[in-house]
This record gives C-alpha cells, sequence and structure tokens, in this order.
C-alpha cells in the first residue's frame, strides 16, 4: 500500500491505484490550492494535462478510474454550492453519467460533488472508463475515497 502525503491531504491507495498530490506555483500574486489524482493506470509525468484530467483520461481503458480532488480558496466555503456536505465516502451508479464527463470519449461516465471537508472546500471528479461497467469499477472509486484524509483548514 502506498501512502502519500502533501498539503494537509493524505492517502493510503489501494494495491493498483497510484496518484498525486500537487500544487500549481502561484504566479502574479495568484493563490493556488492542492490537486490530487488518483488512478488506475500509470499518470503522466509532466505539465501538460488539467486538473479535471485533460490529457489524462484519453489513456484510460475500459477498466480503469480516474479521481481527481480539487481544492477550492476559502472564500468558497459557506457558499450554496459547496453547502451540507462532507466529503463523500462512497459514490453510487446513479452518482455517475455519460452527461458529466468532460473527456467527451463514448463510453466514460462521471460524477462531480462539491463540498466542505474540515473547513476546506473541494469539488470531487470520478471519471469511469465505461459506463456499462460502473457497478464493478465503483469499488475502486469507493476505495480511494475511503483512504483519503483531509487535515483542517490552517
Amino acid at each position: 500500500m502506498t501512502q502519500l502525503r502533501a498539503h494537509g491531504i493524505s492517502a493510503r491507495l489501494p494495491k493498483g491505484v497510484e496518484g498525486r498530490i500537487y500544487r500549481h506555483v502561484a504566479s502574479h500574486g495568484d493563490s493556488t490550492y492542492p490537486v490530487s489524482h488518483f488512478a488506475t493506470f500509470a499518470l503522466p509525468a509532466g505539465a501538460d494535462f488539467g486538473d479535471f484530467g485533460g490529457g489524462i483520461v484519453d489513456l484510460m481503458r475500459p477498466t480503469d478510474v480516474f479521481v481527481v480532488l480539487l481544492e477550492y480558496g476559502p472564500e468558497s466555503v459557506g457558499r450554496k454550492l459547496f453547502a451540507g456536505q462532507s466529503m463523500p465516502r462512497s459514490l453510487t451508479p446513479a452518482d455517475f453519467s455519460t452527461a458529466r464527463s468532460r473527456s467527451g470519449r463514448v463510453g466514460h461516465s462521471a460524477a462531480q460533488v462539491f463540498f466542505v471537508e474540515n473547513g476546506r472546500p473541494f469539488t470531487l471528479y470520478a471519471v469511469l472508463g465505461s459506463h456499462l461497467r460502473r457497478r464493478g469499477l465503483l469499488p475502486i472509486v469507493n476505495a480511494i475515497l475511503a483512504a483519503i484524509d483531509v487535515e483542517a483548514a490552517a
């Protein structure tokens, strides 16, 4: 089991899952926040990929999953989009839709949830390589979600 820890986020990755937790370099006085990627396939190195998996999900096979945990600034806490929900620890087949997939790839299915965990606002974006196989792929996504811990806001 691989353990990742950075920027107040930690994950005990299940077997067969790799991940990274990073933060963009701030420029021009901008604030940046952590982004976490978890996948059942090799994540590409370098900066030619998007926070929500642009350039990454194209590598997915029908049996793969890709999970993003993206933090927003503290000004998002209390906004309606983030209100009333903590980090989901499991998703259901009904949470996924081909219409939610940002990839545009036929067959991909995705779920997106906004929430606040320990005073920190996030979006969770999960992509399945096949909508038809979502019942079989969900245990992997849910194992990843169960393995993530978020420290309280500073």
